[in-house]
């Protein structure tokens, strides 16, 4: 069974920090990249960020660009999101997504976890 599941959401009050993580069996994680993306309560789904499975790419919504930082750990299948300076506005469920290598569109998603950053 594929699949991928996030942990360490939570509520944090602004300017705090959390480390979600991703955990994804093999197939869907080797030689794939993995992407981070969020949906606030009545708005799409909006990209976060991406990691190559080298991780020598990453790319970053301008949003995420001076706060967050995604990695991954090849070695235990796992990716993550560092957030940093968290602001209400980053409220919102939290998901990690494997991207298909040959239509590099993001074909398995995680069930998400909340974050919440009071003010």
């Amino acid at each position: 069974q594929v699949q991928l599941v996030e942990s360490g959401g939570g509520s944090v009050q602004a300017g705090g920090s959390l480390r979600l993580s991703c955990a994804a069996t093999g197939s869907i994680f080797s030689r794939r990249a993995m992407g981070w993306f969020r949906q606030a309560p009545g708005t799409e789904r909006k990209f976060i960020a991406s990691i190559t499975w080298s991780a020598h790419l990453t790319d970053y919504a301008d949003f995420a660009k001076d706060r967050f930082t995604i990695s991954r750990d090849n070695a235990r299948n796992v990716v993550y999101l560092q957030m940093n300076s968290l602001k209400p506005e980053d409220t919102a469920v939290y998901y990690c997504a494997s991207r298909d290598s040959d239509t590099l569109q993001y074909d398995y998603w995680g069930q998400g976890t909340q974050v919440t950053v009071s003010s």
